[in-house]
């Protein structure tokens, strides 16, 4: 018995291996294949499984997950640029397809980047650099549609395709990049010089504008002025100061005020004058002698026209006191 017993032992630790290598587990989102013999058996999906030893073995594991494969792709364009576009493919085995996926096609990441090449190499040199970068969704479509009708007979399915990145050649890019700066220099430029002429058109309507303004009031001080002269003559005369008296009164007294109102207004300390005490009386007798030459000169030039029959049979218009006629000055 005891002999028995010790031969018994070893048999019975080789079953219990054999008892625990036939169940295995599969994880989520993967597909184990199983063979009977090198022939295919079966597929088994996630969970514990159970082969029957010696028999049955486990041939592959597939993956069920979305899967993302990256292609770079160098080729030129129409215009004779060298580019190279980074190609992101995203692909998942069908999970009624698994069969397929695993004895149909051997490595299906050099499969797709073979078809990438190939749509890529075809589509992009029928275009511009700059069409490249317009139409990259153009080139992603047809490249997720050859995967599509290619792949699928192989259990696979092209979720998306994606133009992940576009990069000309060095040389190129730089002189992309200096066309862009010169084209944003030059709308910079358009701008500014718009903006100063906006600036020079507001200016000089805002300077003739008060131009225009400072001769109105001008124009306006001046009439009130003489408005005033005016009616300081006619109080004048309406007291028995005559016309001539009365204007070289207003003309002294206009003296004086310029005087008061420079030494006002002045910043300095010191206004030297050409001034008399008998500056006022000398400019008033220089006042009425003008005014009295005057009057002579109207008088005769008044006697020579009647003389030669240019008055006619009309009365002289009577000027206004203190009013200035444009043939015989002051009355």
């Amino acid at each position: 018995m005891g002999a028995f017993s010790l031969f018994l032992i070893p048999i019975g630790i080789i079953l219990f291996f054999i008892l625990l290598s036939s169940f295995f587990t599969v994880k989520q989102q993967t597909a184990a294949i199983v063979e009977n013999f090198g022939k295919f058996s079966s597929i088994r999906n996630s969970g514990l499984q159970f082969k029957i030893p010696i028999v049955q073995r486990i041939a592959g594991r597939i993956n069920l997950k979305i899967q993302q494969l990256d292609v770079l792709v160098e080729t030129k364009t129409k215009d004779d640029v060298f580019v190279r576009l980074k190609i992101s493919v995203q692909f998942q085995v069908i999970y009624t397809k698994v069969y397929d996926a695993f004895y149909k096609l051997q490595n299906p990441h050099d499969q797709i980047t073979s078809y990438v090449f190939d749509v890529v190499r075809a589509e992009v040199p029928k275009m511009k650099l700059d069409d490249v970068f317009e139409r990259k969704d153009d080139i992603a479509i047809a490249v997720k549609q050859e995967l599509n009708e290619a792949m699928i007979n192989y259990g696979y399915d092209i979720i998306k395709t994606l133009v992940t990145d576009i990069d000309p050649d060095v040389q190129v890019k730089a002189a992309m990049n200096r066309i862009n700066a010169a084209e944003r220099e030059k709308v910079a430029a358009e701008y500014e010089a718009e903006a100063e002429r906006i600036k020079i058109v507001a200016k000089a309507r805002a300077e003739a504008e008060s131009k225009r303004l400072q001769g109105q009031g001008i124009a306006d001080q001046r009439r009130e002025i003489a408005r005033g002269l005016e009616e300081s003559v006619d109080v004048l005369n309406n007291v028995g100061i005559n016309s001539q008296e009365a204007s070289a009164l207003i003309v002294v007294t206009q003296h004086y005020d310029t005087l008061q109102s420079i030494g006002e207004e002045t910043n300095t300390n010191l206004i030297l004058l050409p001034n008399s005490p008998q500056a006022g009386s000398n400019m008033l007798n220089d006042m009425i002698a003008s005014f009295v030459a005057s009057n002579q000169i109207g008088e005769q030039m008044k006697k020579q026209n009647e003389a030669k029959g240019l008055t006619g049979s009309s009365k002289p218009k009577r000027n206004r006191p203190g009013k200035q006629s444009p043939e015989t000055g002051y009355e």
